[in-house]
């Protein structure tokens, strides 16, 4: 299962999305209307933000805007940033590989071979949807 982290940051950025002006939206508005803590909404938008997908603007009239069109954001690049690694294994990862220790022979190892056809079925999914295709 994802986190909540995940849940909320995916939650986040579709209401993010469709905002018509793309004006800034203040934090206790969208954990309102996502019922979302509003200190774990500031942590994930932080991160979010400190990865390219979000802007902010402080002060009166201040929040988180989206600053790149909907369409450009992949969802397994959120994934990736919110959840970490799409492989369930750390043998079976693209990015974040890790040879198991009790693993003696990768090759023939059925549990690898099964979370490979997993991930790559997962990946798949989530780099075919973007921001745009899951928020309208």
């Amino acid at each position: 299962m994802i986190s909540k982290k995940t849940k909320y940051g995916i939650k986040a950025l579709t209401y993010l999305a469709r905002q018509e002006d793309q004006i800034p939206v203040a934090i206790a508005d969208i954990a309102k209307s996502e019922n979302i803590s509003i200190k774990f909404l500031e942590s994930i938008l932080l991160l979010l933000r400190n990865s390219g997908f979000l802007g902010a603007k402080k002060g009166k009239g201040g929040g988180y805007y989206l600053i790149k069109e909907p369409k450009d954001i992949s969802m397994a690049k959120v994934y990736r940033i919110l959840e970490g690694p799409i492989a369930l294994l750390p043998c079976a990862s693209h990015n974040f590989y890790e040879k198991c220790d009790d693993c003696e022979d990768e090759t023939t190892c059925a549990a690898r071979r099964l979370m490979t056809e997993v991930r790559d079925n997962t990946l798949k999914v989530l780099e075919n949807n973007s921001l745009a295709d899951i928020a309208f």
